[in-house]
């Protein structure tokens, strides 16, 4: 895998100030409350029927949506439809500091292994964005927070909205992570499904030395809009940590787990009415025991316990 060299706040006071004040405020100001019916994108209660458009008007008021607190982590609220805009629109704008935006995703692991490792919450207090990658989050949010949120936003499902948007306003992906094969069978997924989206490269996620510098050069010259990292967490959270300040050509990076492998079709999603009722990760038990079974088993107790503890 490539080579990669404090408890999380409890005292919310309903503002994020996550690096460079990117995420100032967010939780004051509602912003652009966004909803989607069918095709339809609405923002602020107007109807915006052309994806430009509203890609331009997000560009000039990035990181204004609300967010909750869900156990210890600010949880930006918006639906799918709203995250695949934002992404859009975070990759055309660009950072002033010239790095990318960092966007990453929490579930009820994400929650556990935060609390227990003051080094992992350092990292997630980095990003500018975080999505709720998790069902039983959502439901967390209608009973223990001030503001709902809409849906899960994950992002094995986000990546297909970001796909088609990108094909419309010609906006570029890399990958990186996975084996060479799952890369390889992911991209060609990718380009059989979205024949007019720019996948400017892709590589695994084993490297190190040499050949990992080489790649940091390679990705920022070819200067994607979109790097789609899978690489697991915390490693792909590492990874920017490090390397983000070198990737000046790079819009934005997206942490994407095991992202490739789904579109590769090694691993099978859940039954839509498993997602639904938050059971995906008994799903992925199911298909991987010896691997998963003792991770969901540990930290699923912690993160409800932390999830009722720390929410608002």
């Amino acid at each position: 895998m490539i080579g990669i060299n404090g408890s999380p706040e409890e005292d919310f006071d309903g503002t994020n100030t996550i690096k460079g004040g990117y995420q100032a405020d967010r939780a004051e100001r509602s912003g652009l409350p966004m909803s989607t019916t069918g095709s339809d994108l609405r923002v602020n209660g107007e109807d915006t029927a052309q994806p430009r458009e509203t890609v331009s008007f997000l560009q000039e008021n990035l990181f204004t949506f609300p967010s909750i607190l869900l156990g210890g982590l600010p949880i930006t609220v918006l639906d799918r439809q709203s995250a695949a805009f934002l992404m859009i629109s975070a990759a055309r704008k660009r950072r002033p500091d010239k790095r990318p935006y960092y966007f990453t995703s929490a579930n009820g692991e994400v929650i556990a292994r935060v609390h227990t490792d003051a080094r992992i919450a350092s990292l997630f207090q980095e990003a500018d964005q975080i999505f709720a990658d998790g069902q039983p989050l959502v439901f967390a949010s209608r009973w223990l927070c001030r503001i709902k949120l809409p849906e899960r936003v994950a992002t094995t499902d986000l990546f297909h909205d970001v796909a088609r948007l990108a094909e419309f306003v010609g906006i570029t992906f890399y990958l990186l992570g996975a084996t060479e094969a799952e890369s390889n069978k992911a991209v060609a997924a990718i380009r059989v499904r979205y024949p007019n989206l720019r996948v400017i490269g892709h590589c695994h996620g084993y490297l190190a030395g040499d050949a990992l510098e080489a790649k940091l050069d390679e990705i920022n010259a070819l200067a994607p809009d979109i790097l789609w990292l899978g690489l697991g967490v915390p490693r792909e959270q590492i990874f920017v940590r490090d390397f983000a300040a070198r990737l000046t050509n790079v819009g934005v990076v997206k942490t994407s787990g095991g992202l490739f492998d789904h579109l590769a079709g090694k691993t099978l999603r859940a039954p839509l009415w498993a997602q639904r009722a938050g059971f995906e990760w008994l799903w992925r038990v199911l298909m991987e025991p010896r691997r998963l079974f003792w991770r969901y088993m540990t930290t699923n107790p912690q993160a409800l316990y932390l999830i009722w503890r720390y929410s608002k």
